[in-house]
């Protein structure tokens, strides 16, 4: 087997219900998870990140640890199409990345730097290229795909994460965005595994 490289890794990092999903139907401002059989926050989901902060302190770290982020347009807020209103991401004046993200659109916009580190560049010629500049960015650090699971699904169909990184609550949808929606199958390495109150961590390497 090859051996893994230990830095500049490309790692996705996900949320997900029972069932898969990492958001419901019909996002909006006000429910930016959608119709996700609560109140649309992402509460049933991210409990665990708050609720539970001491007892998933590691797993919350590594969120941070990565050097350069890519997500998609979805993930980085509401509002579709042009650019025609202000809009910084849901994360206020100090988004928690403190590093170069770069959102996926097919709308043009200047870089949008922010309190903290955090500056938002939005890509608009693909998922290799958003890849390249993260990698450009970050050096010999992780890049982190954040999501959500449209835009990690893209990536692992391209054969573009080494590592996946799942978080499963005991929640069921039923329906909305899916994890590995459209994606081939995968080969899997699994490396980790720790269950908590309300979450289960897994860790695999994806095999080439």
């Amino acid at each position: 087997m090859p051996e893994r490289s230990v830095s500049a890794r490309v790692i996705c990092d996900i949320t997900i219900s029972v069932d898969g999903y990492s958001a419901g139907h019909n996002q909006t401002e006000e429910r930016p998870f959608g119709e996700d059989g609560g109140d649309g926050t992402g509460t049933r989901l991210h409990a665990w990140m708050f609720d539970r902060a001491d007892e998933n302190r590691a797993e919350i770290e590594q969120l941070g640890a990565a050097k350069a982020f890519i997500m998609g347009r979805n993930m980085f807020g509401p509002v579709r199409g042009a650019w025609d209103r202000e809009w910084n991401g849901w994360w206020g004046d100090n988004p928690p990345f403190h590093a170069p993200v770069f959102v996926l659109t097919h709308h043009a916009r200047e870089p949008q730097p922010m309190d903290g580190g955090t500056t938002f560049h939005f890509v608009t010629d693909g998922i290799a290229s958003a890849l390249a500049q993260a990698r450009e960015a970050a050096g010999d650090g992780d890049i982190l795909v954040h999501g959500g699971a449209t835009t990690i699904n893209q990536y692992l169909a391209a054969g573009l994460i080494e590592e996946l990184r799942l978080h499963i609550v005991p929640v069921t949808f039923g329906s909305g965005t899916r994890l590995f929606d459209g994606v081939p199958p995968l080969k899997l390495e699994q490396l980790s595994s720790r269950s908590a109150t309300q979450v289960t961590h897994l860790t695999y390497h994806v095999l080439p």
